[in-house]
């Protein structure tokens, strides 16, 4: 017979004393796999409490699956296998004289590794104003389940937007809003396949390719010249999709030539379910000249996927992104994918779509890029202007939020990032981004500057001078 103290003035209720007590007595042995279990009757006379109380216990361990319940019979131990304990392992005991001493991480206060938009020039206030707005006046459509491929408002708005910023002939229902374009990889390896072979820039955003593997597509990569990705390279690769930013390449900076941009149009039309997804990330930021033509526009639409972020314009945690598909695709993408939910909040979507109606977007822009000129045009003259001079080369790109210098040095990229950091300068080089043909790129470097503030630039072209001169 089971034999329990069980206490009425406890803070656990009887049932639950008791069914602690069965269930330790079977995880440690005591109760047998099979054993039957007293009768409720017989174990009530025996320990003084009600049948409900038993009954209560009961059920808990039968849900659980620790007891099985046989009709007219009884109550069974049921076979619980416990998991192999660890055996105790002691730790050794470190005196307090024997701790090794973690060196402190060196103090950054100059990362051109940091491509996040400047946080000074959100439009707060502006984007309160339309948020309380919207939560007054459509307070029902914030909460209605917004199509998976996003609000219209905001595709439409979009839409707009493009067609006056790049010429772009593009239907809302072309329009697909995810939150981080990273997120609309994914989607795209769905829509287009797992089975073909997708082709990504060396030097190029690791991001990218991890993705693709990650999802389990084949991924391949082709070097770049002057003029940017290399179109016979794709043949070679047996290449079916290529990603591309053919507007501003992250690392090199390059601006693809009109020419190019056609004989790459002319690789995806040579044959069947070619693709070529535009990643036209920074485009907004061309600082000097007017903005070269999307390959989406140059297409007519049928092999050209565009995508585009607004966490470069706006903010980096404001995840919405979007991709416009050929006529084909949206079709497709709409039969096969349209069951998914958008990841975008409506709050944000609706916020969005009337910060970008309603002309602010477009102040936000042209505000943005004149500050973002300044910054640059400082870091650029103040190297130039310095004794730094003789031994920088700077490609001064005209587009997106970074530009390469080129140093000359005695020590590896490596080692001279590792020196600059203890200056408290974060760098990258460009090698870093290359899997093949490092040696092209060594010495060159990526400046972001997007998120360096001005105030640091002289202090910055000092530490520089220090550490080369």
């Amino acid at each position: 017979m089971l034999t329990y103290t069980l206490r009425k003035n406890d803070k656990k209720p009887l049932y639950e004393q008791l069914y602690t007590a069965i269930k330790a007595d079977i995880l440690n042995g005591q109760l047998k796999p099979g054993e039957k279990l007293p009768s409720k009757r017989s174990l009530k006379d025996h320990l003084g409490i009600s049948i409900i109380t038993i009954e209560a216990a009961y059920a808990q361990l039968a849900d659980e699956g620790y007891i099985v319940s046989e009709p007219k019979i009884g109550y069974f131990v049921q076979n619980i296998a416990k998991p192999a304990e660890r055996p105790d392992v002691k730790l050794p005991i470190i005196k307090e004289h024997e701790k090794a001493v973690q060196p402190e991480a060196p103090m950054v206060f100059a990362d051109f590794t940091s491509n996040r938009a400047d946080t000074e020039l959100f439009p707060f206030s502006i984007w309160a104003r339309l948020l309380r707005r919207i939560i007054s006046e459509n307070p029902d459509g914030l909460l209605e389940k917004s199509e998976g491929c996003g609000i219209y408002s905001l595709r439409a708005a979009i839409a707009g937007h493009l067609s006056g910023f790049r010429g772009m002939s593009v239907s809302p229902d072309n329009i697909i809003i995810g939150a981080g374009t990273e997120y609309l990889y994914g989607l795209l390896i769905q829509l287009l396949g797992h089975d073909r072979i997708y082709c990504v820039e060396d030097p190029g955003y690791s991001t990218i390719e991890r993705i693709y593997t990650l999802n389990g597509a084949s991924c391949v990569h082709a070097g770049m010249d002057e003029q940017g990705i290399i179109p016979s390279v794709l043949s070679e690769k047996k290449a079916d999709i290529v990603h591309i930013s053919p507007t501003h390449q992250f690392p090199t900076g390059i601006t693809m030539p009109v020419a190019r941009r056609y004989e790459l149009l002319g690789w995806a039309k040579e044959a069947e379910g070619r693709y070529i997804i535009e990643d036209d990330y920074d485009s907004e930021f061309r600082l000097g000249g007017k903005v070269l033509p999307p390959l989406f526009g140059m297409d007519g639409g049928d092999r050209v996927i565009y995508m585009n972020t607004f966490t470069k314009t706006l903010c980096s945690t404001i995840r919405i992104s979007y991709m416009i598909l050929p006529d084909d695709l949206a079709e497709r993408y709409h039969k096969e994918l349209g069951f998914y939910s958008c990841t975008v909040p409506n709050f944000e979507q609706y916020t969005l779509a009337a910060f970008i109606s309603e002309g602010y977007f477009e102040k936000h822009i042209n505000r943005s890029r004149l500050k973002y000129l300044k910054k640059r045009e400082a870091l650029i003259q103040g190297v130039k202007s310095s004794p730094l001079s003789s031994l920088v080369e700077i490609n001064e790109n005209d587009s997106g939020l970074h530009f390469i210098i080129k140093i000359k040095t005695e020590l590896g990229d490596d080692e001279l990032c590792t020196a600059l950091l203890e200056k408290g300068i974060r760098i990258d080089p460009v090698s870093k981004y290359c899997t093949n043909d490092k040696d092209r790129f060594l010495h060159s470097f990526i400046m972001s500057y997007s998120d360096i503030s001005p105030e640091l630039i002289p202090e910055i072209i000092l530490k520089l001078n220090e550490f080369m001169l």
